[in-house]
């Protein structure tokens, strides 16, 4: 209809939030959005990777390539990589990626002296900008900070020099630049059970159609012997209840729906950016691919108005 307007406003509740991970609700929109979300989070929030390496001297048993490589996966701090340009549009360089705009500069030396076996790890890296250096990841065990990630180890008298350029990137154009571990959602679970015919059933047949769901959706009330919904979100949408309570021959037990505006986000970060930032980032992202979308149906609305007149006027 004419007139009528078809605008949302998504609303996020936040439930847990740490450094590496976070989980929220977003409701009031549908799928679209919410999936337009969890793919700019994986592959169009930019951070800082390591882009090209130049390796001096190196006499591990591990060959060149294989070291770049390595360099190139190890997460670095990347709270700065919104501020930072594109390597192919900084201007300061000419796209060359090398000046401190666009580019962040580590040196790496390391030589083993003894008959220990020497672990070159990701702190062994000397950053030129003390911002952006590899993430720390403490030891599950023991909670204290480790050496990091490990490169390569040396013998003795085995040496590894190098220089390394780190670069800001998007992990649609390569996954060392994506700072998600992980990104997930899932429709929010809506179960009603039938108390009347519930009631029907026997004990034993409750608890073994209690039984019949992997997930552990549903439980025995140990005062009152009725069966309840335990953890809705536990839901995988695996119909296996619904099977059950057919070959029951009471069909209709239970009905479960998915709420089409409400979804459940978990987010794990890889470290390089907070789990929290990482939303924030995505939301910015998307906004801005959104405002895109909007000039672009603006200047061909201007063209359909004034033709030739207005690409003339932006200089087409």
């Amino acid at each position: 209809m004419e007139g009528t307007s078809y605008q949302r406003f998504p609303k996020i509740k936040i439930r847990v939030v740490k450094d590496d991970y976070m989980e929220f609700e977003l409701r009031e929109t549908d799928a679209s959005i919410a999936n337009a979300l969890r793919r700019v989070m994986i592959a169009e929030v930019p951070t800082i990777a390591i882009d090209l390496v130049e390796i001096e001297v190196n006499s591990s048993v591990l060959n060149d390539e294989f070291i770049a490589h390595r360099l190139g996966l190890i997460p670095l701090i990347s709270e700065r990589a919104m501020a930072m340009r594109f390597s192919r549009d900084c201007d300061a360089c000419d796209g060359d990626g090398q000046c401190e705009f666009c580019s962040v500069e580590f040196h790496l030396r390391a030589k083993c002296i003894n008959d220990q076996t020497l672990e070159v790890a990701s702190k062994d890296l000397i950053s030129s900008d003390h911002t952006v250096i590899p993430v720390d990841y403490p030891d599950s065990a023991t909670g204290e900070e480790n050496k990091g990630i490990i490169i390569v180890k040396l013998r003795r008298g085995q040496e590894l020099m190098l220089r390394a350029i780190a670069r800001k990137g998007i992990g649609k154009d390569h996954a060392k630049w994506s700072p998600a571990a992980t990104v997930t959602f899932m429709y929010e679970p809506e179960i009603y059970i039938n108390e009347e015919l519930m009631e029907t059933l026997t004990l034993d047949q409750k608890k073994e159609f209690v039984d019949s769901c992997p997930t552990k959706v549903f439980a025995i009330d140990p005062l009152t012997d009725q069966v309840v919904v335990n953890d809705a979100e536990a839901y995988t949408y695996d119909e296996e209840v619904l099977k059950k309570a057919e070959a029951m021959g009471k069909p209709g037990l239970v009905e479960i729906h998915a709420k089409e505006d409400s979804f459940i986000f978990k987010v794990e970060s890889t470290g390089a950016i907070k789990a929290s930032q990482l939303v924030l980032n995505a939301i910015q992202v998307l906004k801005q691919k959104l405002d895109a979308v909007r000039l672009s149906a603006d200047t061909v609305e201007a063209d359909e108005q004034f033709g030739e007149l207005g690409a003339h006027m932006r200089g087409g």
